[in-house]
């Protein structure tokens, strides 16, 4: 409920859509049955896969929509809105049936993740909101999954922590940052606030500002063990990692042993972390310190992460900071996802453009999942809402390119893994919690084939649209054209 003279969720969308509103609702087209797909076109990162992520804010969000006073009266002010279509608006609320993947799953390029089914200025208002939080969401969820998979890949294993707060965009960024990381994979978070709201574990050493408050390095080292003896991390960088941090840590991990604690680990922030972690590794166990663990940090990401592996580091935990909240890298930065309208009235509707790749795929549809004999899974087709299964050897096509067709195989275990999320504008399930969230994306993870997880050049998993739909794709453009002369 938003307190009294506060500007609520419903303004968070952009003005056209508003716009939008009144005219259909000026129209009389306001509550006309409308669906709307929610998608992407691109695998962020050029990888072979995402992490859809951000559901359960989005549920959150439609289930408290509404205009509050606040909202109206600034509305009112623009000049641009009619007093019937506001007072239509006090008692607005959303009705429409949801339908989407659960959270955690892994999903692909041109296939509909989220569908919204409702009155048609109902569906329209929500797409700012819904983008924003899905794909952003789904964006940073994808780089902890490509992260989490990079530090697993050596014999040592590893585990990663989103450290990015200060890098975030706003404090709602590095809210959603630190949630949609441990989605996909991340044990724990720096961010106090986001590990408090989320039920997330907090973690987190000090900073070289500890080290350089006091006389010496050592003094700074036992002062905080005297405060946490159990629970320790040092960092080692702040003058030298080999000739002063690394000897000093080993003299407090020996005070503390004495004392009855352990010291819980020493963190890397600079260097060359690979012989660094290296080195480290060895002058610990060979002190007799083979569980104290090896943290490091300084701008990683994924292929950093292979790099420091390959290179024979022994790195524990990654600490992820700006790369993994701002989803940053090579085809990162935003998912790029779009809400298309794509039936009316029960009529599909689609854009037609001059690039074929951005042709909207018309028509209410379900999703199809299939899992070959080893469990794993082999492709997905889009089909209409009332299509079957797929059958062997019947004929499937690229949305992006038609003319590339392929025939199903045989052998394959079909399923549709998308669910109704919101009925009549009310939650039809409980929320699931994170660690059931990331559990999820772990199981789906594993259940890709190798090559499309690879980080670096990926095997492309297979969607492709239905020969039935693709048919009304086909005559529906054909349509379009004839109507509009092209």
């Amino acid at each position: 409920m938003n307190a009294p003279g506060a500007f609520g969720p419903a303004l968070f969308t952009d003005l056209y859509q508003l716009t939008m509103m009144q005219g259909y609702f000026a129209s009389g087209l306001h509550t006309q049955d409308a669906t709307f797909d929610l998608s992407y076109r691109r695998n962020p990162y050029r990888g072979g896969y995402a992490v859809w992520a951000g559901l359960e804010p989005a549920l959150e969000y439609l289930s408290g929509l509404r205009f509050g006073e606040a909202d109206l009266a600034y509305l009112d002010s623009l000049g641009l809105f009619r007093p019937d279509f506001l007072a239509a608006l006090r008692d607005w609320r959303f009705t429409a049936r949801v339908t989407a993947f659960p959270e955690g799953s892994v999903v692909f390029p041109h296939e509909p993740l989220l569908t919204v089914r409702g009155p048609l200025w109902e569906a329209q208002l929500v797409e700012t909101a819904l983008l924003n939080v899905l794909n952003f969401q789904t964006l940073i969820a994808t780089k902890a999954a490509r992260c989490l998979s990079a530090a697993q890949a050596g014999v040592h294993g590893g585990e990663i922590v989103e450290f990015g707060a200060r890098r975030a965009q706003g404090p709602d960024g590095a809210l959603g940052a630190a949630r949609a990381a441990v989605i996909g994979g991340a044990s724990g978070t720096s961010n106090v606030e986001a590990a408090a709201r989320y039920g997330l574990r907090a973690t987190g050493t000090h900073a070289h500002a500890w080290v350089e408050s006091f006389p010496d390095e050592l003094s700074a080292f036992r002062a905080y063990a005297a405060l946490y003896p159990d629970a320790t991390t040092l960092l080692l960088d702040t003058f030298d990692t080999l000739r002063s941090g690394l000897p000093n840590a080993l003299t407090v991990a020996r005070e503390l042993r004495a004392a009855g604690h352990e010291l819980r680990g020493v963190r890397l922030d600079s260097g060359d972390l690979a012989y660094l972690s290296a080195q480290v590794r060895s002058a610990l166990d060979g002190a007799g310190f083979p569980d104290v663990q090896i943290i490091a940090s300084n701008d990683l990401s994924e292929f950093v992460i292979q790099s420091v592996i390959q290179g024979g580091g022994r790195i524990d935990v990654y600490g992820i900071g700006t790369q993994l909240a701002t989803g940053g890298g090579d085809g990162g930065g935003a998912l790029g996802g779009v809400y298309k309208l794509v039936a009316l009235g029960g009529q599909d509707r689609m854009k037609l453009t001059g690039d074929p790749a951005k042709t909207s795929v018309p028509g209410t549809k379900r999703v199809w999942r299939a899992r070959d004999g080893a469990g794993q899974y082999a492709l997905d087709v889009v089909a209409g809402q009332d299509e079957a299964a797929p059958q062997p050897g019947g004929r499937v096509s690229d949305p992006a390119n038609p003319l590339r067709s392929r025939r199903i195989p045989d052998g394959l275990d079909w399923s549709d893994p998308r669910v109704t999320v919101m009925d009549a504008g009310q939650r039809t399930r409980p929320p699931g919690s994170l660690p059931e969230l990331q559990a999820r994306a772990h199981t789906e993870l594993a259940a890709l084939p190798d090559g499309t997880r690879r980080l670096l050049n990926p095997h492309a998993y297979h969607v492709s649209l239905s020969a039935e739909l693709q048919g009304r794709r086909d005559a529906l453009i054909a349509s379009l054209r004839d109507r509009h002369g092209l």
